[in-house]
């Protein structure tokens, strides 16, 4: 039997994440490789291996995350609270699949 345990965001994310408006995490599609490119044109990086989540807000991929954890952001904006919920749906993902 597995014991679910609900944590509360710690509140400057949760203070962060209620201003910005509504996020969408997701898995990533051939349709983000135009946002992916770009990320990573930003961040002078290459697409991290697939599969990625991506954020996105307001119909705007603006952070991704890698299944090696790899992370990309616009870093002209803040994005830190985006990679702190991919990183947190990638744990979740990565506990059901156990």
């Amino acid at each position: 039997m597995t014991h679910r345990v609900e944590r509360p965001l710690p509140r400057a994310l949760a203070q962060t994440i209620a201003l910005r408006g509504p996020i969408v995490l997701r898995a990533a599609t051939a349709a983000d490789e135009a946002a992916l490119l770009g990320l990573a044109e930003l961040a002078d990086r290459d697409v991290p291996r697939a599969p990625l989540l991506v954020a996105e807000v307001l119909g705007q991929v603006l952070a991704a995350r890698g299944v090696d954890g790899t992370v990309l952001a616009d870093h002209f904006l803040a994005t830190a609270d985006l990679l702190d919920l991919l990183e947190l749906r990638a744990r979740h993902l990565e506990i059901a699949a156990a």
